[in-house]
This record gives C-alpha cells, structure tokens and sequence, in this order.
C-alpha cells in the first residue's frame, strides 16, 4: 500500500501544469494554412501561417488566453475555398507578423476579411475546421456548435474595418 501511495505522489510531482491554448484543429481531406489576429500589447496584430495537415491540430495562442476575442482566416491550401469573414486585418502570402490593421495595401500587404471567435472569456478553446456539401464549415468547442457562417459570429450592427476590442470599443491603434 506504501509503495502505491508514494507512486501515486510521484505521479503529482512531475505532473506539468495543464496549458490553455488557442488551438485550431483540421477535420478536412487538404492541408489547411491558418492566420490568427488579436489585439497585443503593442496594439492591432495579425500572424501567420501555420500549416495544419488533414486530421491535425496546430496551437495558435500558446498560453491561458488573455483577450475574449480571436479574429481567423484559413486557406484550404489544395482544393482552393477559404473560412473568412468580414473583419480586415493584414496578411501577406509568407510567413508574417504584422502590427496594425489600417492600410494594409499602403504598407505593401494583402487586406484579409478574418471571422471572429469569441472564447467567452474562456482559457482554452479549440476550434474544428469541417467541410460539408454546401462548403467550409465551422465548429467550436462543444462539438455540437455549427458556426459555419462566419457572420453568425459577428454582430452585423457592430462590422466595421476594425476588429472589436475586448472591452468593446471600435477603436484601433494606428502604429
């Protein structure tokens, strides 16, 4: 009985802490390519890609996630087809990371329309990228939730070229 309870109280000592992420998981037939946006510290930022494999899943946002508000594009890299939305930010075709949102085209990027996930103040969320009959869909993390219209997650009465802040605001930092 020693020998179990000190197993089991070696199990609790070399336990990591469980992380929170932001994850995004790739539930078609293609390889997917993922860019993320979210407001940072230093204002308005947009990154990416990340090459999500049939089947896989890439962590977005390493970490307990700070802000209510995610912003996503994907790319359906083989068989063409994007989930996007109506919330602009800047990408470019390689790997980036750029700050602020205005002038993408000025600045020599490429004007995105992302769609918004809103975590509900959540710590951990994973999102599942699913393909159907009628295209590219959506599902959150309770499995059952189908957002494959990327408007259903945004207020059409809130839209605008900005990404809505945390605390609400239509305001963004021009850097």
């Amino acid at each position: 009985m020693t020998l179990i309870g000190a197993m089991f109280a070696s199990f609790a000592f070399f336990a990591t802490p469980a992380h929170a992420d932001l994850r995004i998981c790739n539930e078609t037939t293609n390889l997917v390519s993922v860019a993320l946006g979210y407001r940072a510290e230093r204002g308005w930022m947009s990154e990416g890609w990340w090459q999500t494999p049939p089947g896989d899943c890439r962590v977005l946002y390493q970490g307990d996630l700070e802000r209510r508000f995610y912003y996503i594009f994907a790319v359906d890299d083989i068989g063409g087809g994007a989930w996007d939305g109506s919330v602009f930010m800047c990408t470019r075709d390689e790997t980036f990371t750029i700050f602020g949102v205005e002038d993408c085209l000025a600045r020599g990027y490429e004007r995105t329309g992302f769609f918004e996930i809103d975590t509900q103040n959540r710590t951990d969320w994973t999102l599942q990228l699913t393909e159907n009959t009628a295209g590219p869909a959506i599902v959150g993390p309770e499995g059952g939730e189908d957002l494959e219209d990327p408007a259903f997650l945004v207020d059409p009465d809130d839209v605008t070229d900005a990404p809505q802040d945390d605390i609400n605001t239509q305001e963004t930092d021009t850097q």
